[in-house]
């Protein structure tokens, strides 16, 4: 399954940050941040709750880049 959502964050580089936190988090298969659009895609894993998942994402960015936002 795939979703999009809407992001909030403030350069190219944090952006990048945040995809990479995505990426690493249980449940993700992949994740992709567009710094133009301000758009998280992400993929999850078979089987995995996107909600519980999401959580998850939102903390794991919030590490590498506390004034990020994702809109659930």
């Amino acid at each position: 399954m795939k979703k999009t959502y809407k992001i909030e964050v403030d350069c190219a580089n944090c952006a990048n940050k945040m995809e990479e936190a995505a990426k690493k988090t249980e449940g993700v298969r992949d994740a992709v941040v567009n710094f133009m659009t301000l758009k998280m895609k992400v993929e999850f894993e078979e089987g995995s709750d996107p909600k519980q998942v999401m959580q998850a994402v939102l903390k794991n960015c919030k590490r590498v880049e506390d004034d990020c936002e994702i809109f659930l």
